[in-house]
């Protein structure tokens, strides 16, 4: 397994060995030896049609750590660092995940995470190291200025309700 740093040091992209022949491929998509650490309880699957955004969302109670993965399409994944006593506070790491680099990005707990399609019928797997609780979710805008994430250049992006409400990094309660 290839372990890459990224610009914010609890950031990481992991990238499998896969191997490939005539009849198709294989690759250990999840091993706990690379996170001794950590005990994942829930893995999440979701599927987006292109330019549906989600996020940036995040739990402000027992926080979530993410490990994401695409099984199918593309997406841009973003992770933004929203602890106030962070060196990297309000920085934010994009990676391109997609079926065939089979890259996963480890977003640490005290990040809001989200994610743009970047092909129809995205089909996004996570595990996360908490359990969700609704009444611990939160989310700030995709497009926040303040963070000024470079997003595709789109004409329609997609969003949910609770998305298109969703709070600006200024007014969102966020981690010490």
């Amino acid at each position: 397994m290839l372990i890459e740093e990224t610009d914010i040091p609890d950031v990481k992209i992991y990238t499998p060995k896969r191997f490939q022949d005539e009849r198709g491929f294989f690759f250990e998509s999840f091993n706990q030896n690379y996170f001794k650490e950590l005990t994942f309880v829930q893995d999440n699957h979701s599927s987006s049609a292109k330019n549906v955004v989600r996020g940036l969302h995040y739990q402000l109670v027992k926080p979530q750590g993410k490990l994401v993965r695409v099984v199918s399409g593309a997406i841009l994944d973003v992770a933004v660092d929203i602890r106030k006593s962070s060196p990297s506070f309000g920085k934010w790491i994009a990676v391109e995940l997609t079926a065939d680099n089979n890259k996963q990005l480890w977003i640490p707990p005290g990040f809001a995470h989200g994610f743009m399609s970047l092909t129809d019928n995205a089909q996004v797997l996570y595990k996360t190291t908490e359990f969700w609780y609704k009444e611990h979710d939160r989310s700030i805008r995709y497009d926040d200025p303040l963070l000024n994430i470079k997003w595709p250049d789109i004409k329609s992006i997609i969003l949910s309700d609770k998305d298109k409400t969703a709070f600006l990094l200024s007014e969102a309660e966020l981690f010490d």
